[in-house]
């Protein structure tokens, strides 16, 4: 069989086949791999933005809870210093207890008096809000059964008619001043610290005002704070008395 020879410009069409076709596999690889680049670059980006994201939101929600719990604390700690500020200390039973004007009663819609036993303090409220404080001294506590009880009888009662600007008990030797009545016509009081015989107030009792419980069964209280109830206070207000 005779040998043939392929024509040159056949030889060469072939070459330039494979060649261009060896150059489309190397450009479509390229092509790929730069897809790849782009899917993989943005996808970093998305991954970035996200983290930012969720990092400035986690942020913010800190700072928020920062804040709030900073405004919260801010108000509580500022409720706390009205309070004390305008309590008047130490205790001085020749003084208001606290350095403010006592309130205008006129401007209350809710009148009544809580009084605190334990706590040796007098509240005038206006509804649920205390509107002036007063220190006291109600009265000592005893043993009744195994039970400490004050001689202060608790529960509600109301203002009565009687008053007056000082009386004096000779069965217990002890007086007041500017009294009012709020209990059994005459029997239970809001007065000053006590008077003794000669009518001047008794100092050694006195400074226990505020401090602890002291008295028979009234309530004491300092000598510009008993002048002003007994100057203002309406026969008919709600007086509730507890052990709090």
């Amino acid at each position: 069989m005779n040998n043939k020879q392929l024509p040159k410009h056949g030889k060469n069409s072939n070459r330039n086949f494979f060649t261009f076709l060896a150059l489309v596999l190397v450009i479509g690889a390229a092509g790929i791999a730069y897809v790849q680049h782009l899917d993989d670059a943005n996808r970093q980006k998305l991954e970035s933005k996200a983290s930012s994201k969720k990092k400035s939101t986690s942020s913010s929600h800190q700072n928020l809870f920062v804040k709030k719990k900073s405004s919260s604390t801010s108000k509580i700690k500022s409720s706390s210093t009205t309070e004390k500020s305008v309590m008047r200390t130490p205790i001085d039973w020749q003084k208001s207890s606290e350095t403010v004007d006592y309130p205008d009663l006129n401007k209350v819609e809710n009148l009544w008096i809580e009084v605190r036993l334990s706590s040796n303090r007098t509240l005038l409220k206006d509804g649920d809000k205390t509107i002036y404080t007063m220190y006291s001294s109600g009265g000592k506590y005893h043993d009744v059964d195994g039970k400490q009880v004050s001689y202060t009888p608790t529960g509600t009662y109301y203002i009565e008619n009687e008053r007056g600007e000082s009386f004096f008990n000779n069965s217990l030797n002890e007086g007041a001043r500017y009294y009012i009545s709020w209990l059994n016509h005459g029997e239970y009081l809001f007065h000053t610290v006590p008077t003794n015989a000669q009518g001047e107030y008794d100092v050694k009792e006195c400074e226990k005002l505020g401090k602890q419980p002291a008295s028979h069964g009234c309530i004491r209280l300092s000598v510009p704070d008993a002048i002003w109830l007994y100057n203002n206070l309406p026969v008919g207000t709600k007086v509730v008395i507890n052990d709090k």
